[in-house]
């Protein structure tokens, strides 16, 4: 195998994983680096419908990643006073095995006393937190959960930094979480959360109320 065809083979396995995200940002950049790769095969080739299409698809990806960074998101924070709410309950159920992916002990029933957030972004309902007080200082996470599309981390940095003051009651200064799944286990590292040395399933990070 020549480095002709290596080009060519590199094409398209970043085309196919391009089409296996499920997060746009991620799609389009990685389409992006597998349509200029494609382009310059077809370029070295002399297969110039190759390397003109691909030509164009690279140039779409990069306008759509450009105005994915340019426009400035809003967040809301949408709190459900109905543990009923229809809308929870579906859209818990919509999402449920996806949710068990990372958080297995959840369950419905088991927040009937707890507080629900919808975290929305540029209106579109992307996220949903779900927290109890168990001491007078601490808050404990029953679910944190960001649908596919939006997994880049601005979510959880809206709703523990600027969001924070909206979302608890003045007073509560740690939060903590509870996980022995691998990949949720990274992610509330990523966002500032300690892991325990005495019990390895618990995860705890100090908020600060007061945070504009």
């Amino acid at each position: 195998m020549n480095w002709i065809e290596i080009i060519g083979y590199l094409s398209s396995i970043l085309i196919a994983v391009s089409l296996m995200m499920s997060n746009i940002f991620k799609l389009r950049l990685i389409n992006l680096l597998g349509a200029i790769a494609f382009s310059v095969y077809g370029l070295i080739q002399n297969v110039y419908p190759v390397f003109l299409v691909n030509g164009w698809i690279a140039l779409v990806d990069i306008y759509y990643l450009w105005q994915l960074t340019k426009n400035r998101n809003t967040f809301e924070l949408i709190y459900v006073k109905n543990h009923k709410s229809v809308f929870l309950k579906n859209f818990l159920e919509f999402y449920k095995k996806d949710i068990k992916k990372f958080m297995p002990d959840f369950s419905i029933s088991d927040i009937k006393t707890s507080k629900i957030v919808y975290i929305v972004r540029n209106m579109i309902p992307v996220g949903i937190f779900i927290f109890e007080p168990i001491t007078d200082d601490t808050i404990e996470i029953k679910l944190d959960y960001t649908i596919p599309q939006y997994r880049d981390f601005q979510n959880a940095r809206y709703l523990f930094s600027k969001g924070i003051t909206d979302c608890w009651e003045k007073g509560y200064t740690n939060l903590i979480s509870k996980t022995n799944v691998a990949k949720h286990s990274k992610y509330l590292i990523k966002i500032g959360f300690k892991q325990s040395l005495e019990d390895p399933t618990l995860y705890s990070k100090e908020i600060n109320i007061t945070t504009p």
